[in-house]
């Protein structure tokens, strides 16, 4: 009995075009990737801190560094702890805030440049390393909570509902919006190296734009309030951000009013009395707007992102 075999057929492929080992999800993928995502956070920490003695150290040292020095000359040297209660406090919720933002916003603008290597030669999303950079950060900025936490308690601070909220809705601006110019930034960079002094040169002005080293009433009860640069002002969502965070430590810090209080002051110890022109009108409502607005913001640039990412390899 004789079996023919059938020849074998022969597979002709398709012409598919090529395809990264990713699906091009974006933020998702990076996420999706979690080990990948903890494995580069470590290598960015221990790069920063090779060759230290101090190493996460330093992120308590520096902190104390800058707010000594902004106190000495804008508290003491200018007399603002005379009107603004707890004026350590109120700048350094500030500083806390303001550090967090630049950081990752000019920390993530480099990390394209910065892992060169890395996106020449392994298929991966590429957004895993502006993320990377925020987490960095928000590592950084944990130290600073710390310490701003232990001195608002030193000075009477009790925690509230409405102070709690107001931080968590202040750090989820910062982290979105950071996430978002760190991403659009972070991919221009990679065609022309002049944005990371553009990031530099814009960073100049965050210290200024936010009520750190004066209070928020100064513009409030001034002539400005009547322009339109005050509502330009309100649309910063740094400016919220920094001003939430006050909401959070500094005003559940001051004194109750009493016969000898200062004009700011809390009635029946209830921070919640505090109002403009301290605190902007609807603070909790501005929060949510400009939280939604960092979400666009995010959406846009991840888009933008997504378009020139194809091109990093060639111009790395």
């Amino acid at each position: 009995m004789t079996t023919h075999l059938e020849p074998a057929r022969a597979v002709q492929l398709e012409d598919v075009p090529l395809r990264p080992s990713f699906s091009g999800g974006g933020l998702l993928d990076v996420f999706r990737r979690h080990y990948l995502l903890k494995l580069i956070v470590q290598k960015e920490i221990q790069a920063r801190y090779q060759g230290s003695l101090l190493g996460l150290m330093w992120s308590y040292v520096q902190p104390l560094v800058r707010f000594c020095m902004y106190f000495f000359v804008i508290g003491l040297v200018l007399g603002l702890h005379k009107s603004v209660p707890n004026f350590a406090i109120h700048m350094f919720s500030a500083i806390v805030g303001v550090h967090f933002f630049t950081e990752t916003f000019s920390s993530g603008t480099r990390s394209i440049v910065r892992n060169k290597a890395i996106v020449r030669k392994m298929a991966m999303p590429r957004e895993m390393f502006p993320v990377a950079s925020v987490i960095v950060s928000a590592i950084h900025t944990f130290p600073q909570l710390l310490i701003l936490l232990v001195g608002a308690i030193a000075v009477g601070w009790q925690p509230d509902l409405q102070g709690i909220y107001a931080g968590v809705l202040g750090l989820a601006i910062i982290t979105v919006l950071g996430t978002a110019l760190a991403l659009l930034f972070a991919s221009m960079n990679v065609f022309f190296k002049d944005f990371q002094n553009i990031v530099s040169t814009l960073m100049i002005f965050t210290h200024w734009v936010v009520p750190m080293i004066y209070p928020f009433s100064k513009l409030a009860t001034s002539g400005i309030r009547t322009t339109v640069f005050f509502g330009i002002y309100l649309a910063n969502p740094l400016t919220i951000s920094v001003l939430l965070l006050q909401r959070a430590f500094w005003v559940p810090s001051l004194p109750t009013c009493g016969r000898h209080a200062p004009k700011i002051c809390l009635q029946g110890g209830d921070p919640s009395t505090i109002g403009f022109p301290h605190l902007p009108h609807h603070l909790f409502l501005l929060g949510w707007v400009m939280l939604a607005a960092s979400f666009v913001v995010l959406v846009l640039c991840q888009v933008a992102f997504s378009r020139l990412e194809g091109r990093f390899a060639e111009r790395l």
